[in-house]
């Protein structure tokens, strides 16, 4: 089946055709993901403003031309610092929980997530943003695809509360087009790299690397044929970069293309660590879907944009990060 609402009826854009923000809000920009994003800007010498509770900091600093308020991104000082500092474009990264604790209490992470997005949006647009850029999930969002790899046209099907969630947040962006800001929901695969909190209960390679420099087996829920696009963070920083670059609009997926198994990916990460273990197998766990694959061709062809880190270069300078 293929989608036949607004988001998949997004107006095309050229690759690069957007000119670039000169101030950018990234909410969330002290965690994982954020904070290779804000080094991309500042490197570009645009003026970042860094929204983020700081619950997950990343450990490195932001750059000393960058700001960071310290808030809720739903809340008032949120609100406060957007009208303040009027960004033309605005990046939602902020997370709060995954898959198992949306599920565990679905009222509770509505609540805390996604009232919370919709307030900063809503913030943001009142501030005089032009565009809005989120972090969306391909895996959970498509659910069980029909056909793999999942491009956008397939209608989504979350079998999660956490990726309903992220659909809803979605949907709620589209709702900001009439008002003229331009919405860009990026549908991530399994980000992975430096920095991701290894120490959580999403992440198998950050988890299974920390727990190999631990000298702990790595943890496989279920038999470990579960796949999914795992993609390196850098290249996912830069798919961000190019979405607030171009004229692109709507949901574009973030991904390699290539399935690869849960399993492939622990052994990979204990050839790497030179380890003598064998994986943990646990029970699998609920709501998690079986496979998981993007078809990125739409960021290519709007914004220019592919992945450029191969999975075992990735998991490399990943370990490498978790040992040092």
């Amino acid at each position: 089946m293929t989608a036949t609402g607004d988001a998949a009826a997004a107006g095309p854009g050229e690759a690069g055709s957007g000119s670039a923000p000169a101030r950018v809000a990234v909410v969330g920009g002290a965690g994982f993901i954020g904070s290779h994003l804000v080094e991309l800007l500042a490197a570009d010498q645009v003026s970042v403003l860094v929204i983020d509770d700081l619950s997950h900091p990343c450990g490195v600093s932001a750059p000393s031309t960058v700001e960071v308020v310290e808030a809720d991104a739903g809340g008032p000082e949120a609100a406060g610092a957007l009208a303040r500092f009027r960004p033309q474009a605005l990046v939602h990264l902020a997370a709060k929980g995954g898959v198992n604790r949306a599920l565990r209490d679905p009222g509770d992470h509505v609540r805390r997530v996604l009232a919370s997005s919709v307030a900063c949006f809503d913030a943001a647009a009142r501030a005089g943003c032009e565009a809005i850029v989120i972090a969306s999930s391909g895996g959970a969002v498509y659910g069980d695809a029909v056909r793999l790899p999942a491009s956008e046209e397939l209608v989504p099907a979350p079998r999660s509360a956490y990726g309903a969630e992220k659909l809803c947040e979605e949907t709620y962006l589209w709702t900001y087009r009439p008002r003229g800001v331009r919405t860009v929901a990026l549908r991530y695969g399994n980000v992975y790299g430096p920095r991701q909190d290894g120490t959580g209960e999403a992440g198998v390679v950050a988890i299974s690397s920390t727990r190999l420099v631990q000298g702990l087996r790595p943890v496989i829920y279920g038999d470990g044929s579960q796949t999914r696009d795992f993609v390196y963070v850098a290249d996912v920083a830069a798919a961000t970069r190019a979405a607030l670059l171009s004229s692109a609009e709507g949901p574009l997926n973030v991904g390699t293309g290539r399935e690869t198994s849960v399993r492939e990916v622990v052994e990979g990460l204990i050839r790497v660590a030179g380890a003598e273990v064998a994986p943990d197998y646990q029970p699998a766990r609920a709501g998690e879907v079986a496979r998981a694959c993007l078809d990125a061709g739409r960021a290519e062809r709007l914004m220019g944009w592919k992945p450029q880190t191969a999975l075992s270069e990735g998991l490399a300078r990943t370990h490498r990060h978790f040992a040092t």
